[in-house]
């Protein structure tokens, strides 16, 4: 459906999209709504949508493309550490951050 509002000096086109609901389809938009932190399925859809163009790319519009990246820094270097890849796939739709705690010992034990 494609309607037309006129705004005095703006013309706004709105189109409207239906996708058939399923069961599976219905589970699926809830758990990207939980996992994106989003309550409208319009915007996790979105957000969804614009991590995986910017991981596996094939647009013109998303030409980095993190996943081929990663790739190309792990064959260069032979190996990367757990901050360099956190790096290469940290996206503002899905921040991505490493942190390491060490110890050694159980934390309960005392010494005398």
């Amino acid at each position: 459906m494609l309607s037309t509002r006129r705004n005095t000096q703006i013309e706004v086109v709105v189109e409207k999209m239906r996708i058939e609901t399923t069961e599976d389809r219905n589970r699926l938009w809830e758990n990207l709504c939980e996992a994106t932190g989003e309550n409208a399925r319009s915007k996790a859809l979105d957000q969804a949508a614009r991590y995986y163009l910017r991981m596996c790319g094939g647009v013109a519009a998303y030409r980095r493309v993190n996943i081929q990246t990663l790739l190309d820094e792990a064959e260069a270097q032979g190996s990367l550490t757990a901050p360099e890849i956190a790096a290469i796939l940290d996206e503002c739709e899905l921040p991505v951050t490493y942190e390491t705690i060490s110890s050694v010992g159980p934390e309960w034990a005392m010494c005398a």
